[in-house]
C-alpha cells in the first residue's frame, strides 16, 4: 500500500491535522513544498502536504472530516 494525501494547505494547519491524527495511532508524513516561494521577495506560507498510509485511512478519515468542516 502506499501513501495518500489528506491535506495541502499551510503549515500551522497541517501540524493541527497532523496532531490529531497522530493521537489515534495514525503515522502521517508531512512534506515541505519548497517550491511554493518562487519569488524571495514575498514571503509566505510554505505550501505543506499531509500524507497517510492507504490502510490508515478508514481510521483517520472522520477525524479528516471534522477538521475539514472547521477550517
Amino acid at each position: 500500500m502506499g501513501l495518500i494525501k489528506i491535506f495541502s494547505g499551510t503549515e500551522i494547519l497541517a501540524q493541527s491535522l497532523q496532531q490529531k491524527i497522530e493521537a489515534i495511532g495514525v503515522t502521517t508524513v508531512i512534506r515541505i513544498n519548497n517550491q511554493a516561494n518562487v519569488i524571495p521577495s514575498i514571503q509566505t506560507n510554505k505550501a505543506v502536504e499531509l500524507f497517510i498510509q492507504e490502510v490508515d485511512f478508514g481510521k483517520a478519515n472522520p477525524i479528516i472530516e471534522e477538521f475539514r468542516l472547521r477550517i
